[in-house]
């Protein structure tokens, strides 16, 4: 297999191969500034980063030669397309962004650069000193241009990934920023729009779903979708094989732990109390699981040997699955943890107690995943009409005993006469 330039095979303990940039001593001893990284064991996204990393060496080692800058993948320094590459080797970027998300950001700076001005030119070849706060303001205008109707996320979030890029960049090379207005985007105004609510479905559909995949041979599919609605780990995490063997059923106490990577928050979710089964049903669907190796999630490549799915193979795992069981069209394994946090608050769980299963850190975060469903709304009738029966009753009471107290203080009056 042919690996991009300065890129080095390293097979790993449990059998897989990693991948890492390493600069040739001899141009770390010139003082070469692109940093030795490890590059992960996806050879698609290792081949997209060790893209950009050569890039930046190329840049290097033309500018070191004295030779002029001409290549397409080398933006001119200073401008949009440079600041936008510089924003993707940031450790902002690489710590920040889930791998899981970086089409959608690559799409989007492509969407930023290639917009043309009303002299024709590149957005991307414009120099970030003239992007001013009233070119901000224009811009945005045509980000949500569209023939039928305006794309008002997308403005959005093209503007939000402009104010971070721009925050991020500067931050490395102040000088190449204007001192007076560093951030045109912050201060924005854009339109505003009706959000979207993502979709959550009901624990009917999830185990009809994961009973279909168990009977289709997807039982791999059916594990993810009652992980992601039980013990609401977000679906990205359960397919790259962050969930574990090692970590289901072997403490002291019958727990399976769940790690959310992106908060770096564990639960260890407890299955049973003395003789209760908290998710027996849940147990049943993993029990079909081929124990493969650490993760639970991994499908065989050949005997011995599994390795990880791809997230979009699984999206078409779901949506192939879906329509062969006749489920709504938002069933996905983000609807599955959706509907799983909706149940928490149908359940009528505090805020705290909620808070423990999810693992989200604040309050905000957390009220956003709980649906309004028909059952949330019925509990909140009854407990609001409930509270106005004890008002009336306690409103009766009240003028029952006042009218005892008047009807006696009447009676003591007439004695005395």
């Amino acid at each position: 297999m042919q690996l991009p330039r300065h890129v080095i095979p390293k097979q790993l303990a449990r059998g897989e191969t990693a991948y890492y940039y390493n600069v040739p001593t001899k141009y770390r001893k010139l003082k070469c500034p692109v940093e030795n990284e490890p590059l992960g064991t996806d050879f698609a996204v290792m081949t997209k980063r060790a893209s950009v990393l050569n890039g930046q060496f190329n840049e290097w080692d033309t500018q070191r030669k004295g030779l002029p800058i001409s290549a397409p993948n080398m933006p001119k320094y200073g401008t949009v397309d440079w600041l936008f590459r510089e924003y993707k080797i940031s450790r902002a970027y690489l710590d920040k962004v889930s791998v899981r998300s970086r089409d959608d950001y690559e799409w989007a700076m492509d969407q930023i650069c290639n917009t043309l001005t009303k002299k024709g030119d590149r957005i991307g070849d414009r120099l970030v000193k003239t992007i001013t706060p009233r070119a901000a303001d224009k811009l945005y205008d045509k980000f949500i241009e569209r023939e039928h109707g305006e794309r008002l996320r997308t403005g959005e979030k093209l503007v939000v990934l402009c104010r971070k890029a721009w925050r991020v960049v500067r931050r490395l090379f102040p000088d190449d920023f204007p001192k007076d207005v560093p951030n045109p985007w912050v201060g924005v105004t854009m339109k505003t729009r009706v959000k979207k609510k993502k979709s959550a479905v009901t624990r009917d559909e999830v185990y009809t779903f994961a009973h279909g995949c168990i009977e289709h041979g997807e039982v791999e599919a059916a594990a993810v979708a009652v992980i992601c609605f039980e013990w609401l780990q977000r679906p990205e995490n359960v397919i790259a094989g962050h969930i574990k063997w090692s970590g289901y059923r072997t403490g002291p106490k019958p727990t399976i732990r769940i790690e959310h990577h992106k908060t770096g928050e564990i639960v260890d979710h407890p299955l049973e109390d003395e003789a209760l089964k908290f998710y027996e049903e849940a147990e049943e669907v993993l029990s079909h699981l081929k124990r493969l190796g650490s993760p639970m999630i991994l499908y065989e490549v050949e005997e011995g040997k599994a390795k990880p799915f791809g997230f979009s193979t699984m999206q078409h795992k779901v949506q192939r699955m879906r329509m062969k069981l006749g489920l709504p069209s938002h069933f996905t394994f983000d609807a599955c943890r959706h509907g799983g946090m909706t149940e928490l608050e149908e359940a009528e769980l505090t805020d705290g107690q909620g808070r423990a299963l999810s693992a989200h850190r604040t309050q905000q975060s957390y009220i956003g995943y709980a649906k309004r469903t028909e059952k949330r709304v019925l509990a909140a009738t009854r407990k609001r009409h409930a509270h106005r029966l004890a008002n009336e009753m306690a409103t009766d009471v009240q003028n029952e005993q006042q009218k005892t107290v008047q009807n006696e203080e009447r009676e003591q009056s007439a004695i005395a006469e």
